[in-house]
């Protein structure tokens, strides 16, 4: 099974490259796939790669479901 994440791009770099944030872990990625991507963009992050951006909004949604699974797949375990 593959997941593709939401990342928020903190910083561009050069050759196609950008500095994103992972609920605060810092990753270089490929931009390479996608074009006119920006400092605050949101793109979906699979492998090292962005495979699109992403509407901030729709972002955010699925940050905190992930947020939500994890929490209750926590609590699953812990009882």
């Amino acid at each position: 099974m593959c997941l593709a994440i939401p990342a928020l791009v903190t910083e561009l770099l050069p050759d196609d490259m950008a500095r994103v944030s992972l609920d605060g872990v810092s990753k270089v990625i490929s931009l390479a796939l996608v074009d006119d991507v920006a400092v605050g963009d949101y793109v979906i992050l699979h492998v090292g790669y962005a495979l699109t951006r992403l509407d901030a909004d729709e972002a955010e949604r699925t940050l905190e479901l992930l947020d939500e699974a994890a929490a209750a797949h926590l609590a699953a375990t812990a009882a």
